[in-house]
């Protein structure tokens, strides 16, 4: 009766050891997953915005691209979507391309925030987090700033200033 006691306590000890080991690794690998670096070549994707039209990255080569991953319940994302909104007006004519890409909400809630905050630039959903995840966003906001050659030259996560977009599409332009 004790041998087998003890041989139960020993399968249970190991598959916790075994338990918290695999969660520790998990964790670790979650923590150090490879972002789009800058210098990197960036990840081409295909999202359709609220439109209908089909945005595919590659297609804005020798454009700027200001790629906007965010969502509609983000405080800094509110805060700061109106002021991509007045530069886009200010840079679209000048080569430089808003990509909104909102985390996995309703078309609803997207276009009632876009109305909202009268927002006429490109908005995609990306449904299933597979931009998310290539590019290797963990938080909201986060925006890559893509030169006309298709490389990452800024990779910013948080709030932004108005003073703060209007230098980053500066540094994008073509």
């Amino acid at each position: 009766m004790k041998k087998r006691r003890l041989i139960i306590r020993t399968v249970i000890l190991t598959i916790l050891v075994a338990a918290v080991a695999y969660t520790l690794y998990a964790n670790f690998m979650q923590d150090h997953k490879q972002k789009v670096a800058v210098g990197d070549q960036a990840p081409d994707f295909v999202l359709t915005d609220m439109q209908g039209t089909k945005h595919r990255l590659s297609d804005y080569k020798g454009q700027g691209v200001f790629l906007n991953f965010w969502g509609t319940w983000c405080p800094p994302c509110k805060k700061e979507m109106p002021y991509i909104n007045n530069q886009y007006h200010q840079f679209k004519d000048q080569g430089v391309q808003v990509l909104a890409v909102d985390i996995q909400e309703s078309e609803l809630a997207v276009n009632q925030f876009a109305a909202h905050y009268k927002l006429d630039f490109p908005i995609m959903i990306d449904t299933n987090k597979e931009v998310m995840t290539t590019y290797g966003v963990d938080q909201l906001p986060a925006t890559f700033l893509i030169d006309k050659s298709g490389k990452v030259v800024k990779y910013h996560t948080g709030e932004m200033t108005e003073n703060d977009v209007r230098e980053f599409m500066e540094k994008i332009k073509p």
